[in-house]
């Protein structure tokens, strides 16, 4: 992994009481493995660290409390001005840890990031999500012990049945084991397993009634900080599909970088937007690679999205199933298929990665729902800033199996705080979705990109229709196609998450077969 991509990735830890051996754990995600084991008078703490090298940074000690933090911070220079002169922390678990000091578990309202974290101090566990959960953290608490971890198949086989949280989403097949809600501070007793929930961040409720020229001036100052943010000191890589959402962050991206930045467009042999996305890289001079993936090997790359995601959401999972199949073919660029759009290739050579995406945009601008009447799209807004905890649609373990580092600019904390709370005449304005982040762009973009109209990465890459398709080649009658897809994936889940298997030794076509038959003697539901 690049020197400039975050110090972990990910964590199993476990607090306890007495002195037990940790299991060794099983992640989707890749890294080198750290691991160590502290003892105080009051508690004991194992853990497994994932990390990109430097595994020291993950984690701050002091005075008998110890922090491990998995991801990274995009408000240092703000957090920073918070502590006396004298404190200037190295590290971002440092520096989390210092605001501790001044804050207890109120700093993690201060935190604007990507990340999961623990800290043990004393007879207390606390567990902190960032402002979306876009680090997952699952948890299982008994009595004198706490065990945590990045990913829910780190904990399978861990322990005995916890003690039931009343905060968090019950996971799958996992009794006793929850996931923290994004937004979330956990302080738990360790020896009673008592747990007091803080929330650190909510979507705005409110909606703010600004002119156009304001509000697209917020926009574009608010996505310019958050890609700025997350560009590191290195070359970023930006997947581009030549669409407004990936096509903006590709620019201001592009705008800050003193030499090309790298981007590249991911399509299948059914469906492309290469031909869009090519009008974007020539446009910006960005160095561009086409990958081109068969539609046959995207769809047996389902295993491995579930494996990563570990959600059970059938569309969801479409969402994400191309990104999957885009990170694991990075930086192979000696393969059939890969090409260079402009003549340009990988300039990593196949190591991991610090990319940023455009995934995201259309939650809090309401992008997917073509709904004209403004109060139905806010009441679309609102139902998906409630839902999207728990679906893990941007978790880092995505990219992780191949070594990557992934960041979304519009899920930062300030990004969301601005576009969740603009009225919904600036999201649907002039008979255009996003309106506003279309006309914040406007001045950088090509005209063409800018009035585009919307398409999904599943629908741009053909994933929707060929995951049908395999379906209905199974025998599944038309009408039961959705309820075949739900039922697949979480079989799927339940093999690769719940069971332990490897997705690579998952027989797609026979659980096909297998839910075929299923629906096949299923009574079709009756839709309400």
């Amino acid at each position: 992994m690049e020197a400039n991509l975050p110090a972990a990735i990910g964590f199993l830890a476990e607090v306890r009481q007495d002195s037990t051996r940790p299991h060794e754990p099983v992640f989707a995600a890749r890294g080198s493995r750290a691991r160590w084991h502290e003892r105080t008078a009051e508690r004991t703490l194992h853990t497994v660290l994932l990390h990109s090298g430097a595994p020291e940074a993950a984690c701050a000690r002091e005075r008998g409390r110890t922090l491990v933090l998995a991801g990274e911070l995009y408000n240092r220079d703000e957090l920073t001005g918070l502590l006396p002169g004298r404190l200037l922390p190295g590290s971002d678990a440092a520096l989390v840890s210092a605001l501790f000091d001044v804050y207890d578990v109120h700093a993690f309202r201060l935190l604007n990031g990507r990340f999961a974290a623990l800290l043990a101090d004393r007879e207390r566990a606390v567990l902190a999500t960032d402002h979306s959960g876009s680090v997952p953290l699952y948890v299982s608490v008994a009595p004198g012990r706490v065990l945590a971890a990045t990913e829910a198949k780190a904990l399978r086989g861990a322990a005995p049945r916890g003690r039931p949280l009343a905060q968090g989403r019950p996971v799958r097949r996992r009794p006793g084991t929850r996931q923290v809600p994004a937004g979330s501070v956990l302080d738990i007793q360790v020896s009673t397993g008592r747990c007091v929930p803080h929330r650190t961040w909510m979507p705005p409720l409110a909606r703010r009634i600004v002119p156009e020229d304001e509000a697209v001036d917020i926009v574009r100052r608010a996505l310019a900080r958050a890609v700025r943010a997350r560009t590191g000191p290195g070359t970023p890589l930006v997947v581009l599909s030549g669409g407004i959402d990936s096509s903006a962050v590709a620019a201001l991206a592009a705008a800050r970088s003193a030499g090309p930045i790298d981007t590249v467009s991911m399509g299948t042999d059914e469906a492309d937007e290469f031909p869009q996305a090519r009008v974007v890289a020539r446009h910006i001079g960005s160095v561009h690679q086409e990958i081109t993936v068969p539609t046959a090997d995207l769809l047996r790359g389902l295993p491995h999205a579930v494996w990563a995601a570990e959600c059970t959401d059938p569309d969801v999972i479409e969402y994400l199933l191309p990104l999957t199949a885009l990170y694991l073919c990075l930086g192979d660029t000696e393969s059939d298929g890969n090409t260079g759009g402009d003549g340009g290739t990988s300039r990593d050579g196949g190591a991991g990665r610090r990319i940023l995406t455009g995934y995201g945009a259309d939650i809090p601008l309401g992008g997917m729902h073509r709904e004209a009447r403004l109060a139905q799209l806010d009441t679309a807004v609102c139902h998906d800033m409630d839902t999207f905890d728990g679906l893990n649609e941007m978790t880092p373990a995505l990219s992780a199996m191949a070594g990557h580092w992934s960041t979304h600019p519009y899920w930062d904390r300030d990004v969301l705080d601005v576009l969740v709370s603009l009225e919904a005449g600036l999201k649907r304005r002039h008979g255009r979705d996003k309106w506003v982040l279309r006309a914040a762009l406007g001045d950088v973009l090509p005209h063409e990109v800018v009035v585009r109209p919307k398409l999904g990465v599943h629908e741009g890459s053909g994933t929707t229709s060929s995951f049908s398709r395999l379906l209905a080649d199974a025998g599944v009658p038309e009408d039961r196609v959705r309820q075949a897809k739900r039922m697949v994936v979480e079989e799927i889940y339940d093999q690769v998450v719940a069971e332990g298997r490897h997705p690579d030794e998952v027989a797609l076509d026979t659980v096909v077969e297998l839910i075929a038959g299923r629906t096949a003697h299923r009574p079709c539901p009756i839709p309400r």
